[in-house]
């Protein structure tokens, strides 16, 4: 990516956990978001891309999205920021990248924090730079079936030295020292410096400095993401390449299905390949769901479809408190109710991929 500090951390969850909680850190000052503080998102998506916000007491913002990119505009985003606004936190549509750039420009320009989920995205560029590359912070994930695996895994990533220095110590217990295991005494004053009220030369391995977790990874894991790494072009190019078969196989379905569209100067590496029925077809998303799944063809919705109405939220939609909608979700409605995606994964071949419009096609009465 070339970005300054990446950190890995136990999976992609636990990324943006971590992530969203450097943004906490009082070490920011008057920059840290802080409970009662907002943050745009979206409701179409997975749940701990929001997860976070609320355990820190933040309130979402939620924006709707746009069908075929899947992803919110920089216009609903701009027309979300209020007063109390502290940050933007989104993901790339399952690999497709949101505008990055102009978001990251909005973010900028409004003194915002931009937190870029890349967990669905990795490999992906939009106008030629990689995403998990335009926000303060991003996050990625190394789960078995993203673009390339750790096992279980994740990474924070970012070019702010003193955002890393933070993420770093929320990572490890949140620890002052930055040795690692192994390692001690670095900077030649463990037992020579002064920390709050502690005793003078308190052992530094033992100062505290952050609230922190224990996120980290063994090496087990860090060893089978060295190997990934070595084919992580390969899986990204497999990807792409299926997505174009789909989209080519499946363009005789244009009137019935909303087909996945690339975001303009976005080439996507694409994690899955998303379609939504259209108002009026001839079929249900229920009906393709069963007949795709029957054929022996695993399907997905987006995830949370819409999160607002899932039960983690009763308790915050009763009290009418705790997160905020800006216009109306009307699209993330209908993703949740016509759409659904099936696999890109590098290890499908073309006769999968055949079969997959096949059935499709069949369902669709053509």
């Amino acid at each position: 990516l070339g970005v300054r500090e990446a950190l890995l951390v136990n999976s992609g969850s636990s990324a943006n956990l971590l992530a969203f909680a450097t943004l906490c850190s009082e070490t920011l000052g008057e920059r840290r978001i802080a409970p009662g503080d907002e943050v745009i998102t979206v409701a179409a998506g997975f749940p701990t891309t929001v997860a976070p916000i609320v355990q820190a007491g933040a309130v979402p913002v939620f924006v709707d999205v746009e069908l075929g990119t899947y992803n919110a505009s920089v216009e609903a985003i701009e027309a979300a920021i209020g007063p109390r606004t502290k940050a933007i936190m989104l993901a790339h549509t399952l690999g497709n990248p949101f505008a990055a750039e102009e978001v990251r420009a909005l973010a900028d320009a409004r003194g915002l924090w931009l937190v870029e989920d890349n967990c669905d995205a990795l490999g992906s560029e939009y106008r030629g730079r990689k995403t998990g590359t335009f926000g303060h912070l991003a996050t990625s994930s190394f789960y078995p079936p993203h673009h390339m695996t750790m096992g279980e895994g994740g990474a924070v990533v970012s070019s702010d030295p003193l955002l890393a220095k933070i993420a770093l110590s929320i990572r490890d217990w949140g620890r002052d020292c930055i040795c690692q295991s192994g390692q001690d005494n670095r900077c030649g004053r463990r037992f020579s410096q002064q920390f709050g009220t502690l005793p003078f030369g308190y052992d530094h391995k033992y100062v505290y400095s952050e609230w922190g977790y224990n996120l980290k990874v063994s090496d087990m894991q860090a060893a089978v993401g060295v190997a990934q790494l070595d084919k992580l072009d390969g899986f990204v190019a497999a990807r792409r390449a299926n997505y174009a078969t789909l989209r080519s196989l499946l363009a005789p379905l244009d009137d019935v299905l909303v087909m996945p569209e690339a975001t303009e100067g976005a080439d996507p590496s694409w994690f899955g390949y998303l379609m939504t029925v259209r108002e009026g077809a001839p079929v249900t998303r229920d009906d393709l769901v069963r007949e795709l799944e029957s054929a022996g063809i695993q399907t997905r919705m987006l995830f949370a479809g819409n999160l607002t109405r899932q039960p983690v939220f009763d308790r915050l939609r009763a009290s009418g408190t705790g997160y905020r909608v800006c216009g109306d979700l009307a699209n993330t409605d209908r993703i949740m109710s016509d759409a659904f995606w099936v696999g890109v994964y590098p290890g499908m071949t073309d006769e999968m991929l055949e079969w997959t419009a096949r059935v499709l096609a069949r369902e669709c009465g053509r």
